[in-house]
């Protein structure tokens, strides 16, 4: 461990000192170049480069895109590349991201005129998907090392990829192997050249074993030569696979060297639904809920409803303390209140216990009653449909009636000594919001009522509205479903249901995924003792790791009785804690965010896109000072290296927060600047341009790579998409 942080520091100097220190060739009173904090990205339609993208755009990363294939697209020259601002040497681009080491052909002045701009201005290239060859400074795989599919490998960070750009990664990065009869990851295997190029060196930072050998092959490694440095990647993957998503962060910050707009964290809220209410039952023999709308009959006495116990509640406050994790709960007054009276107005001790713990645990607002918020519901057809007048209008749910679900859920919890932010809201399975195929709008008064009530926060489906929007007052934080079920407490109820919905009608299934375009069928029933352990919480661990490495802050939700009875939410949860501690460093925790801080992060990304997508922001280093400048009102994100200051009207104050081994957050001008201006930690004078006359070796193009089916798009999963309330 000592190593790796000594490794780490030696990598992060030496990045400060390329950022800083002259270039060879350069005159001593030459300026400093301009370097612009955006980056090329050159398409082929891959899913190599497309995977690149998507990480930059979510992370809020500028970038350039030219697609390949699109005849009109702009020609790569010197003035394409760089150009005279103020008299200053501009590089119009911090960092080029191409499909392979030269996608061009052969003797192509583009890749000319790209190699020239990088060893000018000390801007480096990634190439997204090559394959192993002297060329990019690898032995041929075909002859030293191993080309195929990696589905199911484990590749593994080296000491000199810890103490540089991965350093974020404990060790090693798993390949997905989620369709045994689909290839989702290809790649080529192959040591670095024994003797390099004069000058040239080959750092492998990501390696496997070679099979058959005793060697270990590059997957990833940066290739430096003729004055240019290459992030040399030798597999193919998609931007939904795990293997990409772990290295994504990596490679953008060795492209960057360690500056640049936008910031990543690995995001991580739960909430639980229903807390106080009981949730009804699934009937194994009925293959329905009894009290649902398409369930006739009522619960019987030997399946009651599920409802958590003061000692589930005691469990919760132990687990989230013992599992740093914590726990949102959305709670429904009236639940407590029903207890009371079928207990002879007994106190509840659910109630009680949670009023004593309250500290350890975050809550919402979910209404009083859990009531339906948006059309009048008519349930005499399945599905149901909205109420319409004579006259054929939607008749709603009126604006008293929402108001006083919001309002006197609060009242209840302030007389019961329960502190609850009243800006924060959860309404009844989403209700109130458009619920389609039903209500394509909202209910015209749900916008007064929250105006009424003080709320600034809403909470959304995220398989309905994925993106935030304005609901009156409010804006929308969706969530993401758990299909773990709500009307289930123990694994055997939850793998019937689940078997009921993704079998075929010949497999005692209800069929529905024979005709679905977005489920797949389960290839036969699960075992209902062994189901839920052995295939359903590991698939939807793996679900909601993706969210977590996605850079996602929406929260995920299940239901309280998921923490009754058996209290199979917590394997779920348990799965993905384990998985990401054993994935990532310690200087890389999760992210736990509470509603209202998950939604000003979600607005502060939609406003710091449409912004960069304006074209209303500018960004650039001078050697070592970061200048943004963006629009009144819209804050920056960026991530730049420890020990980064931000300067404030001739003061300084320490930027962002420490993640990943750098620091990131959102920064606006202090009062009375125009711009965000930001000191890096180093000194000495910035790069200046080459003298002129100075040329770069172009290799030799690459030739078409073989990409694996799987890597093209996302494995389907054998599951649904969401708990069903």
């Amino acid at each position: 461990m000592v190593r790796t942080t000594r490794l780490l520091a030696a990598w992060a100097a030496a990045t400060l000192t390329a950022l800083a220190l002259p270039t060879a060739g350069a005159r001593a009173d030459d300026p400093a170049p301009r370097v612009d904090l955006r980056v090329l990205l050159v398409d082929d339609g891959g899913p190599a480069v497309e995977a690149i993208a998507a990480e930059l755009a979510t992370a809020g990363t500028p970038y350039t895109k030219l697609d390949l294939k699109d005849a009109g697209r702009p020609r790569i020259d010197a003035a394409y590349l760089s150009d005279t601002v103020d008299g200053r040497p501009r590089a119009k681009f911090q960092g080029v991201v191409l499909p392979n080491d030269n996608p061009f052909g052969d003797g192509s002045p583009e890749m000319a005129a790209l190699a020239g701009y990088e060893k000018r201005f000390g801007v480096r290239q990634v190439d997204a998907y090559t394959y192993a060859r002297p060329a990019v400074g690898l032995n041929a795989a075909q002859e030293h090392g191993w080309s195929g599919p990696l589905d199911g490998k484990t590749a593994t960070v080296t000491a000199e990829g810890a103490g540089g750009p991965f350093g974020y990664l404990k060790k090693n990065v798993p390949f997905e192997d989620n369709a045994p009869d689909v290839n989702e990851s290809y790649g080529y295997l192959s040591t670095p050249l024994e003797k390099q190029d004069d000058g040239a060196t080959f750092t492998t930072y990501v390696d496997a074993p070679i099979p058959g050998t005793s060697s270990r092959g590059s997957l990833i490694g940066q290739y430096s030569h003729d004055g240019r440095s290459e992030l040399v990647v030798t597999f193919v993957a998609n931007q939904y696979q795990t293997q990409f998503r772990l290295v994504s962060r990596g490679i953008v910050e060795w492209l960057t060297q360690g500056v640049h707009l936008g910031a990543s964290r690995n995001y991580l809220g739960v909430h639980v639904d229903d807390l106080f209410a009981s949730d009804d039952r699934w009937d194994s023999k009925r293959k329905c809920t009894p009290g649902d709308v398409d369930c006739p009959g009522n619960p019987s006495p030997d399946a009651p409803p599920i409802r958590m116990t003061a000692a589930d509640a005691t469990y919760a406050k132990e687990w989230s303390k013992s599992h740093n994790l914590p726990l949102d709960f959305a709670f429904n007054g009236v639940g407590s209140e029903e207890y009371r009276s079928s207990h002879d107005g007994a106190a509840d001790p659910l109630l009680d216990r949670f009023v004593a713990d309250q500290q350890s645990f975050r809550w919402l607002n979910h209404t009083y009653t859990h009531a339906f918020l948006g059309c009048v519901q008519n349930t005499s057809v399945v599905p149901w449909k909205c109420s319409t007048d004579l006259l054929g209008r939607i008749r709603w749910v009126d604006g008293q009636k929402v108001t006083q679900e919001i309002a006197r859920n609060l009242s209840w919890a302030a007389a019961r000594g329960l502190k609850v932010d009243p800006d924060e809201l959860v309404t009844g399975e989403h209700s109130g919001l458009r619920t389609l195929p039903q209500q394509k709008d909202d209910n015209p008064y749900l916008a007064a009522a929250l105006t009424v009530t003080g709320v600034k926060w809403l909470a959304s489906d995220s398989s309905r509205e994925p993106q935030q929007r304005q609901a009156g007052p409010a804006l929308t934080v969706s969530r993401y479903p758990m299909n773990v079920y709500y009307n289930v407490g123990t694994a055997a109820e939850q793998t019937d249901e689940y078997n009921w919905l993704y079998t075929k009608k010949a497999d005692g299934g209800s069929g529905i995924c024979e005709n679905s375009a977005v489920t797949t069928c389960l290839k036969a029933p699960l075992d209902t003792k062994t189901g839920f352990a052995s295939y359903i919480a590991p698939l939807e661990a793996r679900i909601a790791l993706g969210h977590v490495l996605s850079n996602d802050p929406r929260p995920h939700f299940m239901h309280q009785s998921n923490l009754a009875e058996e209290r199979i939410g917590y394997q779920v949860l348990e799965k993905v804690l384990a998985d990401h501690a054993a994935l990532f460093a310690d200087n890389t925790p999760l992210v736990s965010l509470r509603m209202s801080d998950i939604g000003t992060e979600m607005r502060k990304r939609a406003a710091w896109s449409a912004a960069v997508d304006a074209g209303k922001v500018t960004a650039y280093r001078v050697g070592t000072q970061v200048t943004v400048t963006a629009p009144a009102g819209v804050e920056a994100t960026l991530t730049l290296p420890t020990g980064t200051t931000q300067v404030k009207n001739g003061t300084s104050a320490p930027f962002g927060a420490a993640y990943a081994g750098q620091r990131s957050g959102w920064a606006a001008p202090a009062a009375g600047q125009s711009a965000a201006v930001f000191a890096l930690p180093a000194a000495g004078a910035p790069a200046a341009p080459h003298a002129t006359g100075t040329a770069a070796r172009v290799q030799a193009p690459a030739p078409a790579l073989p990409v694996p089916p799987g890597a093209g798009h996302r494995v389907p999963r054998g599951a649904g998409d969401g708990t069903r309330r």
